[in-house]
Order: structure tokens, then sequence, then C-alpha cells
């Protein structure tokens, strides 16, 4: 029953989508010509942001860059745990420049920052668990920049192919529930990325292909409370039954870039 899980507060790190813009191409979801209200993503970002702090959690914030229209995907930015930073290298071009605003962030902070060597997009496709950091490969982040992070945090990283597209970030495909329990559409791994996710989570919650595509895999849990799409209705069902509580928030404004709850959001991990 939800009552018997118990939440764990987080420091999160987000970035105000002021300049946010559909301005290029480099996954599925975008379109160069497509038009964002730009008024309708502050409102559904602060949105997020209230829903955090009504929760307990603690929340900083980058300053926005002119012209560094992804920079509100702070998930991208960078990996941490035990207060250890590990930076970002963007596949992209056109976002290698957001690296440099938050490693500044994050050495102002008081952080050591880890530049990778190989193409790594932060916890778009690094994913710490109580016991390993899952991670994912295929169309962003390359397997040398899983090794970086295993030499680097000293943990097991486990390499899971991504195989469809429209999952180019492992989380977009999967997010972590708790210490023991994940949510991953299966479909979006190669076959035998699905097998070890299988073996690691046999009592896994399962998305099907509309879950994933409503962006409810790209979800912030924090052990009770797990906030999701609004539109992944069967996503949130299960995740009731398996005693979670679903918050909703709507940041469709952002899936026209290929984002939406878990992307804005950065988790420093103490």
């Amino acid at each position: 029953m939800p009552d018997s899980r118990v939440p764990r507060l987080r420091r999160f790190l987000v970035c105000e989508p002021r300049h946010f813009a559909v301005q290029y191409a480099i996954n599925p979801w975008m379109h160069p010509d497509t038009r964002v209200d730009v008024d309708l993503a502050q409102e559904q970002w602060q949105a997020l942001i209230r829903a955090y702090l009504a929760h307990g959690h603690t929340v900083d914030t980058v300053p926005p860059v002119p012209g560094l229209p992804d920079m509100v995907f702070a998930a991208n930015s960078a990996v941490v745990v035990g207060g250890r930073v590990f930076g970002s290298l963007f596949h992209a071009p056109q976002r290698r420049p957001e690296s440099l605003h938050y490693d500044l962030w994050f050495k102002t902070a008081g952080y050591e920052v880890y530049r990778p060597e190989s193409v790594c997009e932060g916890e778009g496709d690094l994913v710490p668990t109580s016991r390993y950091v899952l991670a994912g490969t295929g169309f962003r982040t390359t397997r040398d920049a899983h090794r970086e992070a295993q030499e680097f945090f000293g943990l097991p990283v486990i390499s899971l192919t991504l195989v469809d597209p429209y999952f180019y970030h492992l989380d977009t495909a999967l997010f972590v529930l708790d210490e023991h329990t994940i949510a991953y559409y299966p479909e979006a791994f190669s076959p035998g990325s699905r097998e070890v996710l299988a073996r690691l989570y046999p009592d896994a919650v399962l998305a099907t292909r509309d879950d994933a595509m409503a962006f409810g895999l790209n979800s912030v849990s924090d052990g009770r409370h797990v906030f999701i799409a609004p539109r992944a209705e069967a996503l949130a069902a299960r995740l009731a039954d398996h005693g979670f509580v679903p918050v909703p928030v709507d940041l469709s404004e952002f899936h026209k870039a290929g984002g939406g709850i878990k992307c804005c959001t950065q988790e420093i991990r103490s």
C-alpha cells in the first residue's frame, strides 16, 4: 500500500526555460518549424518546481543562457553520485556550450567536475541505482563513456543498448522508482539488454509503447511520489497498484523538443 513507501528528500538542479525553443532537429521529436509557446512552457515548468517544493524537495537553479534553447534539460549536463560530478560532452555541437555553464555552477558551489573524454549526456544516459549505474548507448552516450564513468565512480556500470530513435536517451525509456525497483519499456532495448534488465529487475514495472510515447518513463520518483506525465494514465495506474503515488505534471510543451519531467531535472546526490 502507498503508506508503506517512504519518500526520500532530494536535491534537484534545474534551469528556467526563458530561452526554450525548437531551433534544430537532433531527435525524432524535434522539427525546426515547430512553434513553442514560451509562456506556456514557463507555466508548466513553474508547476513542476512547485510540485517538487510542495513535496519537500530542494531546488537549485542554473541561470539560462541566450542561444542555448535546450539548456532547460538540466539532466543532460552531468550525473552526480556521492557528491562527485561526472560532466557532459554532448553529441550535438549545438548543445556542447551548455556543459561550460553547468560546470561553472558546480564549481562555484564547491564541486570538482570531471570532464569526460567520450560523448556522454549526463543523466540522460547514466541512471544511478542503489547498486549500479544503468547506462544507455546507441544514439548519444558512447560505451567508452560508460567505462569512464565506472572508473570515476567505482560503481558497476551496466551497458544497455537503445534501439528505437524515439527513445534516444535512457531516461526516456527507464526510470528508478526506489532502491529495488525500476520502470521501463522493454522494446526500447536490444534483445540482450532486455534480458539483462529482466534478470536484474524481475519485479520491474513494465510500460507500453503508449506510456513511453507519452513521456511516462521520463519521470522522477522520490521513492513514494512519482512526478509523471498526465497522459501516461495506464502506467500511473500500474504504479499506484505497486504502492506509489502518481503526481501528474504536464510538461507537454517540452515534448516538442523530446523532453519531459526528468529531462528538466538533474539530481544532486550527496
